[in-house]
């Protein structure tokens, strides 16, 4: 892809529409600093044109009308063209985001036809009605979808957490209303596309690309009966304040400072590789699961900054399209000054840079951001307690197993974390003490069948499998009589 991939026209109640507004957005590619892209930029009128049409749909339309089964054939046909075409899907998000190309094929594109299998087998599984028996007789409890759904996803990782919303949203019988990242918004419409042909029904998808401005403009809009967001946690406080007002439900998938526990009898054959698959191979450690904070017992500290740190220095970083590349650039300029930002600011509270610190030699076009090891850090350096969202990881020392737990839980966030050691009952035991939304024992794993989402900063709600489903319907309560009443 080397022209400018460019859309005139917005995906408004599944049709292409003249945008409200003249004011486009420009794509501006990580790895060349070159646009790459021009969308239109949706504003409050092309928002109103949507909920129009999401509330007629919704209200009115045959969508949540059919079955579940009738709807699962409709979703199913998205997930199989996703799952024919995540080659195309790939090779366009690591254009606009610069993920490298094995991530953007395993953990961009099939991801989120992952995700959308996840959910599509538990609506097979789901009842939309049971009976059940009551204190006064018997009751007929009901779960039916929530209404017109606004979906705001990130630019790091984009049709995975697009996926987590839109399939459980459809699955249910909602309408939707995407709100993709203004950064990264070339992945939304392509999917609009897909899902033209799909057969959903007029009214029941719209992708609006804009910055926060129409974003909080579509949040704070009474026609919206559910908020899904993925991002900051600043704006997911900002979403929630601004849906308190109109009582909107809201589910928040928001930031995280994950902790990796190494056990004294850790094998670190099995846990560096893991580490660096949840730090820098991680979207570059663009990744909100990121495993930023390595806690290790005072004394493996050294062996264990030794090994890791080569292996961070290791690591290939450059052009994403080439698919030996594991750490591309930052998706942002700001955010490649972010982690720049964070690793002065590590030097000066008194941590010490083990590897990296700097942007790699010879790359000067493009915002890359050498993969850091910090060692010598404390849990009360900003850096260990602030995302970075970068290849930026603080090795912290311990003495107790107590006191890696009180580590691990001594954070803002929840949202993910690992343990190592060779004895899994052990492992097991100090994960189940981590007050985190996902934590994986001996390994690093999101696991699409499970449910995700975090603890205290890291957001309310969960996404993906059943529980995720279920976060899309409303539960009636519909008494029957009494059989002596019938």
């Amino acid at each position: 892809m080397t022209d400018i991939v460019e859309h005139q026209r917005l995906f408004i109640g599944g049709r292409w529409v003249e945008p409200a507004g003249a004011d486009t957005i420009d794509i501006v590619s990580p790895v060349t600093e070159q646009i790459v892209g021009r969308v239109p930029h949706a504003v409050p009128a092309d928002v109103d044109r949507a909920v129009a049409a999401a509330r007629e749909a919704f209200d009115h339309g045959p969508w949540p009308r059919m079955t579940l089964a009738e709807r699962v054939v409709v979703v199913t046909r998205i997930k199989d063209a996703l799952a024919a075409r995540h080659q195309e899907l790939a090779e366009l998000v690591t254009l606009q985001n610069g993920s490298p190309k094995l991530f953007s094929v395993r953990g961009q594109a099939l991801s989120a036809v992952g995700a959308f299998g996840v959910t599509i087998a538990a609506a097979a599984r789901f009842t939309e009605e049971d009976e059940r028996q009551g204190t006064g007789g018997p009751v007929l409890v009901r779960r039916e979808p929530v209404g017109v759904v606004a979906a705001i996803t990130p630019w790091n990782i984009p049709q995975l957490t697009i996926a987590g919303k839109l399939a459980p949203a459809l699955l249910a019988g909602c309408a939707v209303i995407l709100k993709p990242s203004p950064e990264t918004p070339l992945d939304a419409l392509w999917l609009a596309e897909l899902c033209a042909g799909a057969g959903l029904p007029e009214g029941v998808l719209s992708v609006l690309p804009a910055d926060r401005e129409t974003g909080a403009y579509l949040v704070s809009h009474p026609g919206i009966d559910k908020i899904a967001f993925t991002g900051s946690v600043g704006a997911g406080k900002a979403i929630m304040a601004a849906a308190a007002e109109n009582l909107t439900r809201v589910s928040l998938e928001l930031g995280g400072k994950s902790a990796a526990i190494l056990l004294d009898d850790a094998d670190l054959t099995v846990a560096v590789p893991a580490i660096v698959g949840g730090t820098c191979a991680a979207n570059s450690g663009q990744a909100c699961v990121a495993l930023t904070r390595v806690l290790v017992p005072a004394s493996r500290y050294d062996e264990v900054a030794a090994v890791l740190a080569g292996a961070f220095a290791g690591l290939k970083v450059g052009d994403p399209a080439d698919p030996t590349t594991v750490v591309g650039p930052m998706v942002t300029r700001n955010q490649q000054r972010r982690n720049l930002d964070y690793i002065r600011i590590g030097q000066e509270e008194g941590a010490k840079v083990l590897t990296g610190g700097g942007v790699p030699a010879g790359l000067t076009t493009g915002w890359y951001v050498e993969p850091t090891l910090f060692g010598d850090v404390t849990n009360d350096m900003r850096i260990a307690r602030e995302e970075i969202f970068g290849p930026v990881v603080c090795l912290i020392r311990y003495e107790s197993e107590d006191e890696a737990v009180a580590i691990a839980n001594d954070s803002a966030f929840g949202l993910s974390g690992a343990v190592f050691s060779a004895d899994r009952e052990r492992a097991l035991g100090i994960a189940r003490r981590v007050r985190t939304g996902t934590i994986t024992v001996n390994g690093f794993r999101l696991d699409l069948a499970a449910p995700f989402g975090g603890y205290k900063n890291s957001g309310i709600g969960r996404e993906f499998g059943p529980e995720g489903l279920a976060a899309y319907f409303e539960y009636k309560a519909v008494n029957l009589p009494a059989p002596e009443q019938n």
